[in-house]
């Protein structure tokens, strides 16, 4: 017998390319003491790989495909359809059909089987493809079953089946397709079973959904299941719902659908007894496969058998922990405005920059572990504070979790506490320098700063070049101490909270003396030093010299940035230099020192230069400015005309503060940012040894190795390829999960909801720069993509530093992420720009094109 088919019991994870991921869980699945699970064999892909050799055409149609983009839906559709054509009308040869008939019979010809696809892409850890084959249930003959198998290759390329792998990057060419052959189980109920909670993700949950009669009718929508949930061996939620259908074999083959009698449409489809017997085989899957699953099971005389399990792989990762405590964990990732997927180099650098074991990488994303924070009243009371002020719904999160007697009773209480006096910048000299400045108000302290910090950077770019192999990584990772230094300077920070105190004072006491909101939103406008928001004004300049020459436009849209220079003339050139030099370090995610900066790759630019083009008249920088100016003084000078006495004396000083120290706030990102470019280009040197040397195949491959990992292969030569892959898969996986802002241990992803209260239908979030606009929105996730036009509305997941020249050419702000001290925050509030953040979904929700109008001061987004 040649491999055209493989029993279940000959079949394992080992031959995944030959009986595809369903095929493969068949197999284990089958091998698991005390799971039943209905008889069949796999038609194996050396059978489908025979059918296609023999079909030119049919070749031919897999390179057109291959050329064709996911978007394209008409083409899609039309190659796809003769393929199908191709594989259903199909000669079987004579060997394979021999296997298949001995298969079957040895199962019983005239037994009814299920004809299932399984696909080499499918029903595996990274991705399930659930649902994008065909099945076809009932089948009796083997003229039907032969029928069916070619049916099945022939789903291999249904329309959504094709659009689905080129959107998760799979070759067609090289995925290949198995058909699973199984004898039928009649049951009286059936359904799905989730051994972690799919929706929140706890792992100590089981899920079941459950109907009467074929698991088809849940699949197809027909009816709304039973749901019941278990912990540890009790039933603790259960929903019933009136099942008004099933779906029932047919005698001569076939399915139909069938009405329930209404006595029994409300009765549970499972006993008590039943759904535990099911948590409990269901935790046994688990254990054998190591990993949540995602079960298909049916109940056939008080029987269980099992006709699928596959990986849940839409939960987010789990860290790993040392103890069986409970643990509790905050993003850090949303903190820093990154909630996209980071690279493992990126992670190590900035966890070297932190020099805090608190940090973790959990799927590519950074957490704080705030357990031991959390076990005491009084770091819980700091935890609380601490959150509330940078994002409310991380804050309502955290206080769900801490109402949970049970699961704080058992919080871990070993590790550093995150959140501490002696952690971090917190000083005694720290608090002096507050006082001094708030007190002395001395306007030439932050220009000193900047000065001084300045040339540090200069210095080090210099001094960094005499280093190169391990010298290199051992002064880098000595560099860090000289890097927090400067970064967390007391002066310097001193210099941020006089500003941000004087902004709180100010917005206070203007809400209790004459009832107004938010005043600072107009007093910070055009404020001085802010470095963020210089970068979107000097693009502003970058423009009008471009606006120039009108050949430029044309050199600037078809720009590269392997020759990004080649098609500008000297004044545009030295004018985009310029402004490189100052903000070329800077990118989208620029915490992550693998993300390709402003300097790399320059034509992320272009389509902004030329927004401010279309958008903006000539001089526009200066009437950005004096328009922001004046309305500072004027809403100073309103305040102060309804104050007297010692009230104006204070108000006055706290203005004053605020417009001396308030920019300031953006500096020491720019700094750290500056510094991370000056280290990067030293690490690519080395990475480019490492090509030149045959370790690796180019330099970006170090981008998968953290820093330690890098170190050592620059020190040996040495290196497994193999990691470089394996992560670069696991990034693409990360890329697709979106980050909790609170994860227990149990694997819940914790969700926060806002007090306040928004209009019928609008979405809510957190009021940071006042006023109301409306228009146009534009929908954009990555800033490549920004092409705004005047009165547009940005809705996006996040904003950090790199966003800010997008900020000149749009009318308002809308994002998933941020608080009143993020960037986008504070510069939505400099150029005067209503803004809303923290919107949950944003992206999702509002459509790209969609009229919106945003509320700036009381925190929502109204969809028109």
């Amino acid at each position: 017998m040649n491999n055209y088919t493989l029993s279940f019991r000959e079949t394992d994870k080992a031959k995944l390319q030959l009986v595809g991921g369903k095929g493969a869980n068949l197999g284990e699945l089958s091998k698991i003491s005390g799971i039943r699970v209905p008889e069949g064999f796999c038609v194996t892909t050396e059978a489908y790989k025979k059918i296609i050799l023999d079909l030119p055409e049919f070749q031919a149609c897999l390179e057109e495909l291959a050329g064709i983009a996911a978007d394209e839906t008409e083409k899609i559709r039309e190659v796809s359809k003769k393929m199908r054509s191709m594989l259903e009308s199909a000669s079987i040869p004579d060997d394979i059909k021999k296997e298949i008939a001995d298969r079957v019979s040895q199962l019983g010809v005239e037994n009814a089987y299920a004809i299932r696809s399984s696909a080499t892409a499918e029903d595996l850890p990274t991705a399930s493809f659930a649902g994008q084959q065909d099945t076809y249930l009932n089948v009796i003959g083997m003229d039907a079953i032969l029928k069916n198998i070619r049916c099945c290759w022939g789903s291999l390329f249904t329309e959504r089946a094709v659009v689905y792998r080129k959107q998760n990057g799979f070759d067609h060419t090289k995925v290949y397709l198995s058909v699973v052959v199984q004898k039928m189980v009649f049951p009286e109920a059936a359904g799905i079973m989730f051994t972690a909670d799919p929706i929140t993700g706890n792992r100590k949950t089981v899920s079941v959904d459950a109907g009467f009669g074929m698991g088809e009718a849940l699949v197809s929508g027909l009816v709304t299941a039973d749901n019941y949930k278990m912990h540890a061996g009790v039933i603790t939620d259960k929903k019933i719902s009136a099942k008004k259908l099933a779906i029932y074999a047919l005698k001569e083959g076939g399915t139909e659908e069938k009405a329930v009698e209404p006595g029994r449409q409300n009765k549970q489809a499972l006993t008590d007894d039943q759904i535990l017997r099911l948590e409990r085989a269901g935790r046994g899957i688990e254990a054998y496969f190591g990993c949540p699953q995602d079960i298909e099971w049916c109940l056939y005389e008080d029987t269980f058998f099992f006709v699928q399990s596959r990986p849940i792989t839409t939960l987010y990762p789990l860290p790993k922990v040392s103890d069986d405590k409970n643990h509790l964990y905050m993003s850090f990732s949303h903190q820093q405005m990154m909630t996209d997927v980071m690279r493992p180099l990126g992670l190590s650098m900035f966890a070297l920059l932190g020099d805090n074991d608190q940090i973790i990488s959990v799927g590519g994303r950074m957490y704080g572990d705030l357990s031991a924070d959390a076990a005491s009243p009084v770091g819980k009371a700091i935890v609380l504070k601490t959150i509330g002020l940078a994002d409310p719904l991380m804050l309502s999160a955290f206080e769900k979790v801490f109402k949970r007697k049970d699961f704080m009773r058992n919080l871990s209480r070993n590790g550093k506490k995150f959140f501490s006096l002696g952690s971090g910048y917190f000083s005694l000299e720290l608090f002096r320098q507050i006082i001094k400045i708030s007190r002395d108000n001395d306007g030439s302290i932050v220009p000193a700063l900047m000065r001084r910090f300045g040339q540090s950077t200069a210095d080090f770019a210099e001094k960094i070049k005499q280093y190169s192999g391990d010298g290199l990584f051992g002064y880098i990772i000595d560099y860090q101490k000289e890097l927090r230094r400067d970064m967390y300077d007391p002066q310097s920070m001193a210099a941020i909270f006089a500003g941000t105190m004087a902004a709180s004072w100010l917005n206070k006491r203007a809400r209790k003396w004459f009832g107004e909101k938010n005043v600072c939103d107009s007093l910070t406008q055009s404020a001085k030093y802010n470095i963020t928001a210089q970068m979107g004004l000097d693009l502003l300049d970058v423009a009008d010299v471009v606006r120039k020459y009108p050949d430029m436009v044309a050199a600037l849209t078809n720009a590269k940035d392997e020759n990004f220079y080649d098609g500008l003339n000297g004044e545009t050139a030295e004018a985009i230099r310029g402004y490189l030099t100052k903000y070329g370090m800077r990118c989208t995610g620029e915490i992550d020192i693998t993300r390709s900066r402003f300097n790399e790759q320059p034509t992320t630019l272009a389509p902004l230069i030329l927004n401010n083009v279309r958008g903006c008249a000539e001089g526009e920088r200066r009437v950005r400015v004096e328009k922001g100016l004046k309305t500072a003084h004027e809403k100073e000078n309103e305040i102060l005309a309804k104050l007297h006495g010692r009230r104006a004396k204070q108000a006055r000083k706290k203005i004053s503060v605020l417009r001396n120290f308030t920019g300031y706030r953006e500096y020491p990102k720019y700094l750290m940012i500056s510094r991370y470019w000056v280290i990067k280009q030293a690490l690519l040197r080395e990475a480019e040894k490492l090509v030149q040397n045959n370790v690796i195949e180019q330099k970006e491959d170090v981008y998968y190795l953290s820093f330690e990992e890098f170190r050592e292969a620059a020190l040996t030569n040495r290196l497994d390829y193999g990691v470089i892959r394996a992560r670069r898969a696991e990034y693409e996986m990360y890329k697709k999960l979106t980050p909790p802002r609170a994860l227990t241990s149990d694997g819940e992803a914790v969700a926060g909801e806002y007090g306040n209260t928004v209009p019928v239908g609008a979405l809510a979030g957190i009021p940071v720069s006042g006023g109301t606009a409306e228009g146009r929105a534009r929908v954009i996730l990555s800033m490549e993509d920004a092409r705004m036009e005047e009165g547009d509305i940005l809705v996006t997941a996040f904003t950090d530093p790199s966003w800010t020249p997008v900020f000149v050419s749009i009318k308002g702000l809308v994002t998933e992420v941020g608080g009143m001290l993020t960037h986008g925050s504070v510069i939505a509030r400099e150029y005067g720009l209503p803004a809303v953040v923290g919107v949950e979904n944003a992206t999702r929700l509002i459509r790209d094109g969609q009229r919106v109008r945003i509320n700036g001061s009381d925190g929502y987004v109204e969809l028109l």
